[in-house]
């Protein structure tokens, strides 16, 4: 268990050089997060009890309580995120890390947010679905003045709803989110809820993405659709996490997308119902049975299934290049190209071109190739059986029996039982049975061509 007196001391250092000891009397202390590891739940230790959640490769952000309000000191600053081994991006986002931490609370608290502006340029935060008064909205101009630099501002108000909510800003957005700035809220049901079931397992997702030339650091701002890494909590395979549960538990997963594309998750061994949108619980009438959702930008979606088989289930946005990292998206297809005796010509002039997709891209996983400094592979990440040939966003979802409850570690690969396992054929393999040409209407069998015009010309468009 971590406990808000544990992360006090891990980040006492940053507190101390950064806060007067006047202004921490007056202010919640900064508790900050650099470990890209997924962070046990946050075990509330004050207010209304709930079943904390786990945000993947995240954390969940402590709070002091102070006459009945709790207390959340968020701070924007420049962070440095490992993408996954290899490769970090300089990032913004909020106490040491993009996203920022989870807050979580319960139905019925007031909260009071101190956010603290540490970037070189204004910012503010819009609480993404919340019901609250105008003035907390955060839309800078509309509803407050932007923070400036080295300024800290409040916002309070009742968390009046549960569900699975977000906060990023509403200044600069197109720069500030394209850098990371983004996180989760959880508001928990304040008692026994009729659309809301408990669980055994309740885990955090955010998809974001970013745009990072290979060899460099800084996300590219301006950039539209062509992102070259999708990312799960700014982590992308195989830096991101799985998803560890014991057989049989009840697993819940909460996804908000903040990228500028919609996300297909799709999710391997398990039917799932969609139980809850950041509008609030879904009615039990307007549920069905799915293995994929779409998630699209700005929304959010509690899916909920029973872990009932073992295993370890491939989890993953069905995109096939979301499942990918930094790729040339401008390569031509060169299947059945045959390069031989080109290859070391070419190498002449370009000594590290390398021949790419002749049969196919699988074997870019298996490649040497030269990477620039601070670059991912396109495909990587081992399973027991070899390259996995994902990268971007995918996990996996690992359950097991002899999981104990509570305990979200690694179990390692699952040893399929005897006999149910995919295996090579080696027998003989007999000619196919082929159908017989159909003959024409008029009893000929003929190769039918198909002439297409296209229009062309004043006269076509004049309808001549």
């Amino acid at each position: 268990m971590t406990t808000r007196r544990d992360f006090f001391r891990l980040s006492g250092a940053v507190a101390a050089a950064t806060v007067t000891p006047a202004a921490l009397a007056g202010l919640p202390e900064i508790v900050s997060m650099t470990t890209p590891d997924t962070q046990p739940p946050l075990v509330p230790p004050n207010g209304r009890p709930y079943n904390p959640v786990v945000t993947l490769n995240g954390w969940t952000l402590p709070w002091r309580m102070k006459d009945g309000v709790k207390e959340f000191h968020l701070v924007a600053e420049p962070v440095v995120r490992e993408i996954a081994p290899g490769m970090k991006a300089h990032l913004w986002g909020y106490n040491g890390q993009s996203p920022g931490p989870t807050i979580e609370v319960v139905e019925g608290d007031r909260v009071r947010i101190f956010v603290t502006n540490r970037l070189p340029e204004h910012t503010t935060i819009h609480w993404h679905g919340q019901r609250l008064p105008n003035g907390m909205d955060g839309v800078g101009g509309l509803n407050q003045p932007a923070i400036k630099p080295g300024k800290t501002f409040v916002y309070e108000f009742v968390a009046r709803r549960p569900g699975t909510f977000m906060y990023h800003p509403h200044a600069d957005e197109m720069t500030q989110m394209a850098m990371g700035m983004m996180g989760f809220w959880v508001t928990h049901p304040k008692g026994k809820h009729p659309l809301i079931e408990p669980v055994d397992r309740d885990f955090c997702i955010m998809l974001n993405a970013y745009d990072i030339d290979p060899g460099s650091a800084t996300p590219m701002v301006n950039t539209m659709l062509d992102f070259n890494l999708w990312t799960w909590n700014s982590r992308a395979f195989p830096g991101i996490d799985s998803l560890n549960v014991r057989l049989d538990d009840r697993v819940r997963i909460r996804v908000g997308n903040l990228t500028m594309t919609n996300h297909p998750m799709h999710v391997h061994g398990v039917e799932f119902e969609v139980t809850g949108t950041d509008g609030g619980p879904v009615p039990k009438s307007a549920r069905w049975p799915e293995v994929t959702t779409d998630v699209a930008v700005g929304q959010m979606r509690q899916i909920e299934f029973v872990a009932s088989e073992e295993g370890d289930w491939a989890f993953h946005c069905h995109k096939s290049h979301h499942t990918m990292n930094a790729m040339g998206h401008a390569t031509p297809t060169m299947i059945g190209v045959d390069h031989t005796g080109i290859m070391n010509k070419i190498n002449k002039l370009v000594p590290d071109y390398m021949v790419m997709g002749e049969r196919g891209m699988a074997d870019m996983a298996e490649m040497e190739m030269p990477l620039p400094d601070n670059t991912l592979p396109m495909m990587t990440g081992q399973g027991p059986y070899g390259s996995v040939e994902m990268g971007g966003m995918f996990s996996m979802l690992k359950v097991r029996r002899d999981q104990k409850r509570g305990d979200y570690t690694d179990p390692g690969w699952f040893r399929q039982p005897k006999d149910t396992q995919a295996y090579e054929f080696t027998g003989t393999l007999t000619d196919p049975v082929r159908a017989p040409k159909s003959a024409s209407p008029q009893g000929t069998s003929r190769d039918v061509e198909v002439t297409v015009r296209k229009p062309s010309g004043r006269h076509d468009h004049e309808g001549h």
